[in-house]
């Protein structure tokens, strides 16, 4: 039986290989009554989850043909598992995206030899959202400030050696000298915060809203109506600009010595991938610019603004394009000095 795929590039004159070719012009065909794929590279439950499903809700309303679109969680290695099914396993026809790690690049230049995929060569179709790393600690622990930590030993709760949160509190432990261990193994952020809650742990750090849309009354103090002494504080961020939402929480980058500086801001590097889409490597251009398309007239869509704020998400869009000279920039710009000393720091002499 001929399929759809086949008779497309076959009236183009261009079956090559099973895939779409450059010059596939009917898009609206080609996605008519297909099921597109969207990996999440968390469990359910946190921000990549949640503007995941959001994307899924949306973005089929303006592709060509209105596929469906679907979520398929793929949780392990701190996101990373995720990251290289996409790269090296996920068909490249157009219908498997995934929400890429804002720590993507970082864990490449860092891990190379386990990290295998290139993270310049996926195909970024937009980002919603720009995320800064922010340390909370619960105040039972006697921590209410970054510094109080020099004294207090807490523990941190994390999904992998991999995730951003991870990546925070170990260097900013070896940088400022904080007592911190991290436990790692939970399925994505709302399990670490879960963490917390149970007194598994007393820290986290995933980005802020993770905590704004998951437990804002921790922070305030206010719940079902009563006001109390908030179970947790924001103590350190980490990024290029401060949250919005936290214009009192000190910058690491703002913290660490001069020297130090580089290798704060090499981590903050995962901000600006915030949460969107990619495409795995090696995808015909046209499918690339339909669906950058897509995206962003789904970042412009009134009704995509108020699912997100409906689930106490914010909309800070970037292109496609940008978001893919971001990556290359960094990757180029990145010091082998620098990733040696953030890699020795935050894993040790044998990693």
């Amino acid at each position: 039986m001929m399929t759809k795929l086949g008779k497309l590039l076959i009236g183009a004159g261009l079956l090559a290989l099973g895939t779409v070719s450059h010059a596939s012009a009917n898009m609206a065909e080609y996605f008519k009554d297909r099921t597109v794929t969207i990996i999440i590279p968390y469990g359910p439950g946190g921000t990549y989850d949640k503007y995941g499903a959001s994307f899924a809700k949306h973005i089929g309303n303006f592709i060509p043909g209105k596929p469906t679109v679907i979520l398929q969680h793929m949780p392990g290695a701190g996101g990373a598992k995720a990251m290289i099914y996409t790269y090296n396993v996920a068909p490249k026809k157009g219908f498997h995206m995934v929400v890429p790690l804002d720590n993507l690049v970082v864990n490449q230049l860092l891990r190379p030899k386990r990290m295998k995929y290139k993270s310049d060569k996926f195909n970024y179709l937009g980002s919603s959202n720009q995320t800064n790393s922010v340390m909370a600690v619960r105040t039972d622990s006697g921590v209410n400030k970054w510094d109080d930590m020099k004294k207090i030993s807490i523990i941190g709760s994390s999904s992998g050696t991999n995730s951003s949160t991870f990546l925070m509190a170990r260097l900013s432990s070896e940088l400022l000298g904080l007592k911190i261990k991290m436990v790692t193994g939970y399925k994505g952020s709302s399990r670490a915060m879960m963490a917390m809650e149970q007194g598994e742990s007393q820290m986290s750090s995933p980005n802020w809203l993770a905590w704004g849309s998951k437990v804002p009354h921790w922070f305030t103090g206010t719940r079902e109506g009563k006001k109390g002494k908030p179970f947790a504080v924001a103590v350190l961020q980490n990024g290029f600009f401060k949250d919005p939402a936290l214009p009192n929480t000190p910058m690491l980058t703002d913290l660490v010595s001069q020297k130090d500086k580089p290798l704060a801001r090499f981590i903050a590097s995962a901000g600006p991938l915030g949460r969107g889409l990619a495409y795995p490597p090696a995808m015909p251009s046209d499918l690339v610019n339909t669906m950058r398309t897509a995206y962003d007239k789904m970042n412009g869509s009134k009704k995509f603004v108020a699912e997100l704020k409906k689930k106490k998400l914010r909309l800070i869009p970037t292109r496609g394009v940008e978001i893919q000279k971001i990556v290359e920039d960094t990757i180029k710009e990145a010091s082998p000095a620098v990733i040696s000393r953030v890699r020795k720091l935050i894993y040790g002499k044998t990693s």
